[in-house]
């Protein structure tokens, strides 16, 4: 088995069981995120309902503008700023934060701490 592949299953792993106890719903819904080599992915989740409530990510063409590569920790900052705006446009302010298995680092910490910082409470 290859490394890489032995590196997904981990991370798949890890998924499943930070799904078990992180549950979205209607008063505080999931912040959910994809990391790519070359972009990053955010939204927030209503799982009772199964809706995507509001999403952002680094491929957007609003945020392409103020970003040089979808991939870095500047973009993860940018990434999580619009993600609280399009949150709180839409009255949510509390979330529980779901690293889907990535550690918390890099541009996983920094998509997470611009959002508190934008307003988001988790």
């Amino acid at each position: 088995m290859k490394s890489n592949e032995l590196k997904t299953m981990r991370r798949m792993r890890r998924k499943h069981v930070i799904r078990d106890r992180v549950v979205g719903t209607s008063e505080r819904p999931r912040l959910t995120i994809f990391r790519s080599l070359k972009n990053l992915y955010a939204q927030i989740i209503d799982d009772e309902k199964g809706v995507t409530l509001c999403e952002a990510s680094s491929r957007s063409k609003d945020l392409q503008k103020g970003i040089s590569s979808g991939g870095n920790i500047a973009a993860a900052k940018t990434v999580g700023v619009s993600l609280a705006e399009r949150a709180k446009a839409k009255s949510i302010d509390k979330v529980c934060f779901d690293r889907n298995g990535y550690r918390y680092h890099g541009r996983v910490k920094a998509l997470a701490d611009a959002a508190r910082e934008a307003g988001l409470k988790f």
